[in-house]
């Protein structure tokens, strides 16, 4: 009966999000400023009062979505908690690998937040605005998928970023490609094909400048192993191997963010119930279209906490 934690992506941010955590728990308060410290502004101000469209701006979402996943789980730990011993594993979709991170003890809070404020940056600079896209495909396979990719790439870039399950796979690369990816998958029976409406094309090739920016800046923090393993994205195997997930936080910038496969692997590998810490219920969502087998809760608010507290005690 074993239990894992999940730690949401980009496109779960909501402006008020932990402002609960922070009223409730000082231990929450206190991971939001050492955000703010970390990286010299009053991040807390703009993800409890916004507005939205600078909130959702890659640069603050993602070490703000880190936040509020980090003050849950310092909410938990002042109830008596411990990731180690409790939980199996950890993981998260694309920058929630860095929360997941992060709660494990691979990284400070400090310097996820400005590791994420500087891969934020680096993704939004690696593609001149408006020269990529990316595009949710519902309701294909993903072998037809790959084949309209590779169709519509014509020596440019076009791949599948991300598998979430349930029929929906996301494509990203040079926007031309993309486009004509998602008219080829409609015309292969895909359900929908719609474009996105996002800053640049992640998780694909033409993020090559923000991996090698990424790869400078975790060389350039401490770094420990984690209490319990994390299940990588782009592998979708445990390590506790702080070199190992190093490499895996850079390849994970070009490459596909494998949730289908990880929430598969969680129900193959003992894990019963998948905890969704932080913003939002995307990745429960998520899971519940991929596996019958396992159950899932969410930690992001207060009461979240204590529920969580009685069916974890």
């Amino acid at each position: 009966m074993a239990v894992a934690f999940t730690f949401p992506g980009q496109g779960s941010q909501a402006v008020g999000m932990g402002k609960d955590l922070a009223d409730a728990f000082p231990e929450a308060r206190r991971v939001f400023q050492e955000v703010d410290d970390a990286l010299g502004e009053n991040l807390s101000k703009l993800i409890w009062e916004g507005p939205e469209e600078t909130l959702t701006l890659t640069a603050n979402a993602q070490p703000a979505l880190m936040a509020v996943s980090l003050a849950a789980i310092r909410a938990l730990e002042s109830r008596g908690f411990s990731l180690k011993g409790k939980i199996a594993y950890v993981a998260g979709h694309s920058l929630g690998e860095y929360s997941a991170l992060a709660a494990a003890g691979f990284v400070s809070v400090a310097d996820a937040a400005r590791l994420l404020r500087i891969r934020g940056n680096a993704m939004q600079a690696a593609v001149p605005a408006g020269e990529g896209a990316m595009a949710a495909i519902i309701g294909l396979e993903q072998a037809d998928v790959e084949a309209a990719c590779a169709e519509a790439a014509k020596g440019s870039v076009c791949q599948i970023a991300n598998d979430n399950g349930g029929g929906q796979l996301v494509i990203s690369g040079a926007k031309a490609a993309v486009e004509l990816a998602a008219k080829l998958c409609t015309e292969k029976g895909a359900k929908r094909a719609l474009m996105l409406q996002v800053s640049a094309p992640f998780h694909s090739a033409l993020m090559a400048p923000a991996a090698n920016v990424m790869r400078e800046a975790l060389a350039g923090v401490a770094k420990n192993a984690p209490v319990v393993p994390v299940l990588s994205n782009v592998t979708v195997s445990p390590t506790s191997d702080p070199d190992e997930i190093a490499r895996r936080l850079v390849e994970q910038i070009t490459g596909r963010v494998r949730w289908r496969e990880t929430v598969e692997w969680f129900g193959a590998n003992g894990v019963t119930t998948l905890y969704e810490i932080g913003a939002g219920k995307v990745l429960s969502g998520l899971a519940r279209r991929i596996s019958r087998d396992v159950a899932t809760a969410s930690v992001g608010t207060a009461a979240d906490v204590e529920a969580a507290m009685a069916a974890l005690a």
